[in-house]
């Protein structure tokens, strides 16, 4: 990450129109608030910081739209009261739920998933709304588009590395290339789902899908838009299919879908010898599912081919042959059975 970092605090230095004047409640707030030194201690020793940036807040998504005591509703009086905050989470915790008072679509979102859900069984390390957006300075969301990864970092680090180095991550971080997927296109932003829940895996290939399928984005880069399709037709494909429908078990066996072959944040091109669907890797891939894979176990996979006379020709010799045999079959019986209807009629 340290890496990835300078670039994303230079993609961050972007110039443009002055910001809006503040309101006067505002103003009038910053005048202690906008002093550095303005800081409080917590009775565990730590030191909380209350000085605001002022400019950083006038550039804010909420600069010239709310004032201070829209989000800090209990501040009526100057000086203020003291706050029984023991800790600086508990400072943040305390504030986060202004959020929903304006954002409550989104909020009620963060009630489904896996942060919430840690949160409520008591886990004050969860992440929060300011832990994302920030307070003071709040942007547009994925303005870099990289924020979006490098703020999932500053708890998924471990994830966050790997991700750069894989083909997503390595093109947005090195190339800034905003057509590769960020966290929350797969993961969702609010309402984030555990990535251990099998309906969740289940619905992967939809989720490769919504970029792979896309004509004009995979033109851009020799991609084919059919590994979907031929995903779909094959064994593992039609049987996740089947699936999905059913009351999933976290015990049970699945079938695999593109995570499995392919990885989650490390994925690779195809063609890069760290890539786990790279021939010299591809029996290890298999052995993750089929324990007894050998070599040539692999050659059973027509991968993300359609059964052609290079790819597969036997499998396409097959394939056209029931293409003729079955209609002519089918055909037969439909004449026979007509040749029959006429000859009972003719009987008459």
């Amino acid at each position: 990450m340290s890496s990835v970092l300078p670039l994303f605090l230079l993609a961050l230095q972007v110039t443009g129109p002055a910001a809006p004047p503040l309101d006067e409640q505002s103003e009038t707030c910053l005048a202690c608030h906008g002093d550095p030194a303005l800081t409080v201690t917590l009775p565990d020793g730590a030191e909380q910081r209350l000085y605001v940036e002022v400019e950083a807040f006038r550039r804010s998504v909420h600069g010239n739209r709310l004032a201070c005591t829209d989000c800090h509703t209990d501040m009526t009086e100057v000086p203020h009261a003291t706050r029984p905050f023991k800790t600086r989470r508990e400072f943040t915790l305390a504030y986060y739920e202004q959020c929903k008072r304006c954002h409550f679509a989104n909020y009620t979102k963060t009630v489904d998933g896996v942060h919430y859900a840690s949160l409520a069984r008591g886990d004050i390390t969860a992440p929060v709304c300011v832990d994302c957006h920030g307070a003071h300075d709040i942007v547009k969301p994925g303005q870099p588009r990289a924020a979006v990864s490098l703020t999932c970092a500053k708890c998924h680090a471990g994830v966050s590395r790997t991700y750069a180095r894989s083909v997503h991550g390595s093109a947005l971080m090195e190339g800034n290339n905003v057509d590769v997927p960020v966290c929350t296109d797969c993961h969702r932003s609010h309402d984030i789902a555990g990535p251990r829940e099998q309906q969740w895996r289940l619905h992967t290939p939809e989720l490769c899908g919504s970029c792979h399928t896309n004509a004009l984005l995979m033109a851009q880069y020799g991609l084919s838009t059919n590994v979907l399709q031929t995903y779909v037709d094959d064994f593992h494909g039609m049987t996740a299919s089947l699936q999905r429908n059913e009351s999933v078990s976290t015990t049970r066996e699945f079938a695999a879908i593109c995570t499995d072959c392919h990885g989650v944040h490390d994925i690779q091109k195809t063609d890069d010898p760290d890539s786990k669907v790279m021939r010299a890797n591809l029996v290890k891939t298999c052995q993750q599912c089929h324990t007894g894979a050998t070599e040539n176990f692999p050659a059973a996979w027509l991968s993300h081919y359609e059964p052609s006379w290079e790819h597969a020709p036997l499998v396409y010799g097959v394939r056209l042959f029931y293409a003729f045999i079955i209609p002519f079959i089918m055909g037969g019986l439909v004449l026979q059975i007509l040749l029959h209807l006429w000859r009972v009629v003719v009987n008459r």
